[in-house]
């Protein structure tokens, strides 16, 4: 395991500028064996005609103008694939998040996303991710209770479409970027930044290695770009909650020890129980 765990320092910070990069936490193999997790998934995902969802697992399929189809990403495929499950509540992700928010934690977010290279449908504009917390008195003191990971399966730097995060902004409160059209259909624009105050030139773009794990706070401003480059741009993005502060999501430790996934619980998709079905999803 990486000497991450005798060296707080991300912790000072994650909670000094609203992000921390975690180098090493996962090895060559682990990332072996995503990388083929992800393969198994995107199989599975661009099988079907358009974006499709089945309970809480949800796969967004994209018209692309240069790859044609293309698959986004992929919600909560922790539900059917055994190797993303584990990887979740692996005891490196708990000793990561636990100085943070406590060993009693749900989960809010499992999701692969792909960024292959050329897509011209790629980029996610700069935002908050308060912005997604509904219905909001289902999220309690989100400022403190909140942990948004993301680990490299591949190289992330600034041509292939790394995590821009702009420093400090998780101090700022809520931001009002514009509402308009969805954020993973926004390029990452200066003027988004510039709109709420912000300096574009205090933007930093993260440069990961596979096995590296970044965190970042609900309120951290960031976004990604296009992959300009030619190889993929692949990360598993979990978000951890401490329950006692969120009625929503799958529990993921109690007390420290891994849960497994039963029943869907619900977490954002609001039909879950009306719902729950497959069928395809029109997203135009």
């Amino acid at each position: 395991m990486s000497s991450f765990r005798k060296n707080r320092d991300y912790v000072e910070h994650y909670l000094e500028e609203g992000y921390a990069v975690i180098r090493g936490v996962f090895g060559a193999r682990d990332i072996g064996e995503l990388a083929e997790a992800f393969d198994r998934v995107y199989r599975r995902a661009i099988a079907h005609r358009t974006s499709f969802r089945h309970q809480n697992v949800f796969f967004q399929i994209a018209q692309d103008p240069k790859l044609e189809r293309v698959v986004r990403f992929a919600q909560w495929p922790s539900y059917f694939d055994d190797i993303l499950h584990r990887y979740r509540i692996d005891p490196r992700m708990l000793a990561v998040i636990e100085p943070l928010i406590g060993d009693n934690v749900k989960q809010i977010i499992n999701q692969l996303h792909w960024k292959p290279p050329g897509a011209e449908k790629a980029e996610f504009g700069y935002h908050q991710d308060i912005r997604f917390r509904h219905p909001r008195d289902a999220y309690r003191n989100p400022a403190t209770s909140f942990v948004q990971t993301a680990m490299a399966i591949d190289p992330h730097h600034a041509d292939n479409g790394g995590i821009c995060i702009y420093p400090g902004s998780h101090k700022l409160g809520e931001l009002r970027f514009p509402e308009s059209g969805r954020i993973m259909n926004r390029t990452l624009n200066d003027a988004d930044l510039a709109r709420v105050g912000l300096n574009p030139a205090d933007v930093v773009a993260l440069s990961l290695d596979p096995g590296d794990l970044a965190l970042w706070n609900l309120y951290t401003v960031h976004g990604s770009g296009p992959n300009n480059s030619t190889r993929d741009r692949r990360t598993y993005i979990n978000g951890y909650v401490k329950a006692e502060n969120c009625d929503r999501g799958e529990w993921t430790f109690r007390r420290g020890k891994p849960c497994s996934l039963g029943e869907p619980a619900l977490v954002h998709y609001e039909e879950l129980h009306t719902k729950p079905e497959r069928h395809y999803v029109d997203d135009r």
